[in-house]
């Protein structure tokens, strides 16, 4: 991982809300798949985090990042929809971005960039 300028406690909790989720949307396959990849941009770090999990309608990708939105029921999958919005506020905080893709059934990917 790379080294960044920032609140070292708020941003191991970005990476564990990520974490936690890649493994909790992949958890039903048969084998799991966690990728995280890190690489600079210019002036930035880009920081992915991608499954093989059940993944989500794309067309609704930037719901997920406010607070107690959900893509599944909380049959299907335990939370409360928090996890990243806190990722999103904690990121722009340092200046930075975040994004997520997917596809349904097949996983997804969320990222995030810090300046250099």
């Amino acid at each position: 991982m790379p080294t960044v300028q920032g609140d070292e406690v708020l941003l191991r909790q970005v990476l564990w809300n990520l974490l936690s989720n890649a493994l909790k949307y992949s958890r039903t396959r048969p084998e799991a798949s966690v990728t995280v990849l890190a690489h600079r941009k210019a002036e930035e770090w880009t920081v992915e985090v991608s499954d093989n999990g059940v993944g989500f309608d794309p067309r609704y990708g930037e719901r997920l990042f406010k607070v107690f939105q959900r893509m599944h029921s909380a049959d299907e999958f335990e939370g409360v929809g928090v996890g990243l919005a806190t990722v999103q506020r904690i990121i722009l905080r340092h200046g930075g971005r975040v994004w997520a893709t997917a596809v349904p059934g097949q996983g997804a990917t969320f990222g995030f960039s810090l300046p250099v």
